[in-house]
């Protein structure tokens, strides 16, 4: 997995989410994400959620109730410029509490088509 530089802002945003890891551990969060899903030029980020769970998947695991909005600004920071251009993306932001990582996993979506050129 490739770590990528960041801009001021987006390393000051992932310094304050690993500064919340300790408080978060002592929750019994073991994950924090946020979704973002896009097209067309239009594209929003889900609400920041913690989780308890083994390992985080969207849609798959619920939320537990844990008032995560004061990391929402930050999370927005680390989502990636320009998901939501043309046939958009989605992913997550997640932040694994105990091994004090957060990855961006972005997923872009894309036209494509076949030719077939044949004589009659």
């Amino acid at each position: 997995m490739e770590e990528l530089s960041l801009t001021t802002e987006q390393a000051a945003a992932k310094a304050a989410i690993l500064g919340e890891c300790e408080k978060l551990a002592t929750a019994g969060i073991t994950f924090v994400a946020a979704h973002f899903d896009g097209y067309g030029d239009d594209g929003a980020t889900e609400d920041v959620h913690g989780y308890d769970t083994d390992h985080y998947t969207y849609q798959e695991n619920e939320p537990v109730e844990y008032d995560a909005f004061h990391l929402q600004g930050h999370f927005e920071m680390l989502v990636p410029f320009g998901y939501e251009d043309g046939c958009g993306g989605f992913g997550d932001v997640v932040l694994d509490v105990a091994a004090r990582k957060i990855t961006v996993e972005r997923n872009d979506r894309f036209e494509d088509y076949t030719t077939s050129t044949y004589e009659v």
